[in-house]
């Protein structure tokens, strides 16, 4: 079995090490010089739209994934004359589009914050007057970590937001006052079964996923039972084939949608060392026909904490006992309760770019420990009022 994954980013990377360890192995197509997943499978490195390299890559490959959901539509409905790619088409389209995604969620019965399509900055004005203000003016495609987005909270503001996104199609939603963030991911394998994780509890600034913890805190069952239900409906609707993972608002209670991602994702790195099988081993059994794994807990309890800008340094890493990942993702030391591991992405450090991650295992919601290995991670202690950006 070969499986190709267009994208070789840490998440291509982690995949490619889920995939080496059921034997199967990768082939990869990503245009950068250098790319992380070349640590674990040969790579073909061309633009996403390269008619003949992605003919080489379907010929190389018995079935093709992604690990980004911004593939160009053509490059997937070509890839698809030759070779499966899972998920599907359906799943890739209603994510790719903003306003075709909140429709989907909406008509499957599952509750958005208010929004309104904006083409210009007439019916820009049009939606204030549908959704109000204060609102977030969201690029209906592309756009990722608060990018892509403009909050709008006076009526002056209107004509700056939107030139802030480029004057492109964008949805205007009203910004809610959450709780808190959360996540659920479900896999679904191609023959209907499921298996989910989560719920997640999520904190973000400035756009960007800084902290993940499972069991989520202070989520009420009836939020959790809600959020489970929804992500495997989702998953039903789409006939989707792999993760997918769903990002809510929790208000008490009650839960809104915000957006879906179908693959693996970010908030989900904790099921590694937390999860009888993670996300990408999954993700790989799912689209490779294989059953899947369970997912119940290994441990009590896991906080994520994402490496932001730069790596931590080596005595730090060391004065705190913290385990890291080898090229193939296997770490110096078990992942047992009282311990925390690294996982460093091999990428060149830049402001606001994702380059590793530490997963810390606690007898429970942990505290003050975690709050301590946060101080050593850069950027995973900054923290900002929530917002839904």
């Amino acid at each position: 079995m070969i499986l190709g994954i267009l994208g070789g980013g840490q998440l291509g990377w982690m995949l490619g090490t889920a995939a080496r360890r059921l034997g199967i192995e990768c082939v990869f197509l990503d245009p950068a010089e250098h790319c992380t997943a070349d640590l674990v499978g040969d790579r073909i490195r061309a633009a996403y739209d390269d008619a003949e390299a992605l003919s080489a890559l379907a010929r190389r490959c018995d079935v093709v994934t992604y690990e980004f959901e911004n593939v160009p539509a053509e490059s997937a409905a070509r890839l698809a004359e030759d070779v499966a790619v899972r998920p599907g088409w359906k799943s890739l389209e209603t994510s790719q589009d903003r306003a075709i995604e909140k429709t989907f969620l909406t008509e499957q019965g599952v509750p958005v914050p208010a929004f309104a399509v904006v083409d210009d900055l007439e019916t820009l004005e049009a939606a204030v007057a549908k959704v109000g203000l204060p609102a977030i003016l969201k690029t209906r495609r592309g756009g990722y970590d608060g990018k892509g987005q403009a909050v709008l909270r006076h009526p002056d503001d209107l004509e700056a937001g939107f030139s802030a996104i480029g004057g492109r199609p964008a949805i205007l939603e009203s910004m809610i006052d959450f709780d808190f963030e959360a996540s659920v991911l479900v896999v679904r394998g191609c023959d209907g079964t499921t298996e989910t994780w989560g719920p997640i509890r999520n904190e973000h600034s400035g756009g960007i996923l800084r902290r993940s913890d499972c069991p989520a805190p202070d989520v009420s069952s009836k939020a959790a039972s809600a959020m489970l239900a929804h992500a495997e409906k989702l998953a039903r609707a789409l006939d989707h084939c792999g993760v997918l993972t769903v990002e809510f608002f929790v208000l008490g209670d009650e839960v809104l949608a915000n957006e879906m991602a179908p693959r693996v994702h970010n908030s989900g790195h904790l099921t590694i060392e937390y999860a009888e099988t993670d996300q990408f081993e999954n993700h790989v059994r799912a689209v490779t026909g294989l059953s899947l794994g369970a997912t119940g807990s290994r441990h009590p309890h896991a906080t994520m904490l994402n490496a932001i800008g730069a790596s931590p340094a080596d005595t730090d890493l060391n004065a705190h006992h913290i385990a890291t990942v080898n090229d193939f993702g296997t770490a110096s030391a078990e992942a047992t309760v009282g311990a925390a591991v690294y996982h460093d992405y091999r990428k060149q450090p830049r402001p606001g770019r994702k380059v590793g991650h530490l997963t810390a295992i606690s007898p429970k919601a942990p505290g003050t420990w975690a709050d301590a290995l946060a101080a050593v991670i850069p950027g995973a202690s900054e923290t900002e009022p929530n917002s839904d950006d």
